[in-house]
């Protein structure tokens, strides 16, 4: 890069910042939340929202559980105007939720905003001007006292209309670009207001500190709002907010170290949709958390529905890989991983904990609406032999044994190479009974017979090569038997019968599965599955099953 040196850092950081947010190791409640989706948001689509969109989108923030919802602009489009107006005339406002209107400080866009605004029963009226000083010098022109002043005759405005209009109006100031903004003046130019909209306990005002354009680290951003939460005004009766952008991809640490620092309040998106690079997601927010044992106070426990209503309405995509709600973000291709989920799992389940400990997983998936069938194990050329059994236990209720697990993980892995693809569940089902399951040639098992004495005696018609014929073998129980007919009688030599049975868990639950695994005389271990109503016949099903393996049989 030739270039770097046309760069230089355009925060202002605070000298000697007391820092006290760094002993803090995480957050420990949840702040105010403030939607800004409909605002922020709709205004950075390339097709922004139509009025229906908008509707389903709000009752969509009202049932996650959104209390302050920032609707739009109602000045700045006639189509936010007219959004603003179906909320109220329709009354589709619950009570316990607070719309939020944004406001530039100029009169004419202050006086259409409350007139957007009649007969809401109550209102954020959020007010901003920028305050920078590329914006002062570069776009304004103004002086730090004329660019006060602007602020002040806003806040005199809002006060003295909402004064004359009925409804219940509480009111928010953003100086704008205020991460590069000189600290004292942000501090000054809030103060100013503060004292023009005199806030009190009972309605307090909402100082709304925006990174508006990410520039620094985010410990710079938590001594910016440490520093203005001990120089404001009236602090016992302000409200601190955050409103942070991701330019360089640290929105959630900004909002979390901001948090630490002293604030109460967030404005974020979900998924984190806004201009540029997007806002804050209040999901990942919310989720982290969640994931620390605090409540957050929002509803995801169905992000799938969320997102389909998101990605419909909005047209944007839930990249995969976003924290919590990617559709890959809880899925383990890696085979180790898969093995130490699968281990936690299995040991959960085995102690009947509680809490949720399980590796590679931050947050239980089904939490938040998804699956463990299929949605936490997923199979490639990457994967191994736990995840498979994983999988196949969990969804379908075979417990294939160990060692035939390893078996079963190569054959997958080779397959999905083969095709590079993965392989979805039903297809693993599918291979796993086509390849192990009840082989019949060359060997077809038709019929048997056992007798017991002071051994076991059995008698096994089979077809070979076209062939009927019945073969005898005795042994110390049923399958020792079975084996000792088919290597006497058959001249097919193997050792170390290895054998599992259970009932089927998943489907007909009438059924038995059993699994047996053979050596070959080079040592190569050889696994067939049988599944019958009758566990006896299964037995005998996956014996000839691995036999015809051995034997390169289908």
């Amino acid at each position: 890069m030739k270039h770097a040196n046309k760069y230089q850092r355009t925060y202002f950081n605070v000298e000697n910042a007391p820092m006290r947010w760094i002993k803090k190791d995480y957050v420990d409640h949840a702040p105010i939340w403030c939607s800004v989706d409909l605002r922020d948001g709709n205004q950075s689509l390339i097709i922004p929202m139509s009025l229906e969109e908008k509707l389903e989108f709000f009752k969509m923030l009202v049932k996650v559980g959104f209390k302050e919802i920032e609707v739009g602009f109602p000045a700045a489009s006639e189509t936010e105007y007219e959004f603003l107006r179906a909320l109220i005339d329709q009354n589709l406002i619950p009570d316990d939720v607070t719309i939020q209107v944004l406001t530039q400080a100029r009169e004419h866009i202050i006086r259409k905003t409350f007139d957007a605004l009649k007969g809401a029963k109550k209102a954020i009226v959020h007010l901003y001007n920028s305050t920078s000083v590329a914006q002062r010098e570069q776009v304004f022109k103004k002086s730090k006292e004329e660019i006060i002043q602007i602020a002040v005759d806003g806040a005199k405005l809002i006060k003295s209309i909402a004064d004359e209009t009925k409804g219940n109006y509480q009111f928010e100031y953003s100086p704008e670009s205020f991460t590069q903004t000189e600290m004292d003046f942000a501090a000054d130019i809030c103060n100013a207001v503060i004292d023009v909209l005199k806030p009190t306990p009972e309605n307090k005002v909402i100082i709304n500190l925006p990174v508006t354009v990410q520039v620094s680290m985010p410990h710079v951003y938590a001594n910016q709002i440490e520093y203005m939460c001990d120089h404001l005004h009236e602090r016992e009766n302000i409200i601190v907010s955050l409103h942070p952008h991701n330019d360089r991809g640290c929105g959630v640490a900004d909002s979390e170290m901001g948090l630490l620092a002293g604030a109460d309040r967030i404005e974020g998106t979900l998924f984190g949709n806004g201009e540029r690079t997007g806002n804050v997601d209040i999901i990942t927010l919310a989720m982290n958390m969640y994931s620390q044992g605090v409540e957050p106070n929002l509803d995801f426990t169905n992000i799938p529905e969320i997102i389909e209503v998101y990605e419909r309405v909005t047209r944007m995509h839930v990249y995969e890989r976003s924290p919590y709600s990617g559709e890959l973000v809880f899925a383990a291709f890696s085979g180790s991983h898969q093995d130490a989920i699968a281990k936690g799992m299995k040991w959960r389940e085995e102690k009947q904990l509680d809490t949720w400990t399980v590796p590679y997983l931050p947050v239980d998936p089904q939490d938040v609406g998804r699956q463990y069938d299929g949605g936490v194990i997923r199979i490639n050329s990457q994967s191994g032999k736990g995840g498979i059994g994983y999988l196949l236990e969990q969804k379908y209720g075979y417990d294939t044994p160990k060692e035939m697990r390893e078996d079963i993980g190569y054959l997958m892995k080779g397959i999905s190479d083969h095709r590079h693809q993965e392989l979805k569940s039903d297809e693993i089902l599918e291979i796993f009974k086509q390849e192990y399951f009840n082989k019949t040639m060359p060997i077809h098992m038709l019929d048997y017979h056992f007798v017991r004495t002071n051994e076991v005696m059995v008698t096994l018609t089979i077809e070979m090569n076209g062939e009927k014929r019945d073969i005898v073998g005795r042994g110390n129980g049923r399958l020792d038997a079975v084996s000792n007919a088919i290597t006497s009688s058959l001249n097919i030599n193997y050792k170390d019968l290895l054998y599992k049975e259970h009932a089927l868990t998943k489907g007909s639950t009438s059924q038995a599965v059993a699994y047996v695994g053979i050596h070959d005389e080079k040592g190569l271990m050889y696994w067939g599955a049988g599944i019958h109503d009758d566990i006896i016949a299964a037995s005998v099903i996956a014996l000839f099953s691995a036999v015809n393996r051995l034997m390169g049989g289908k």
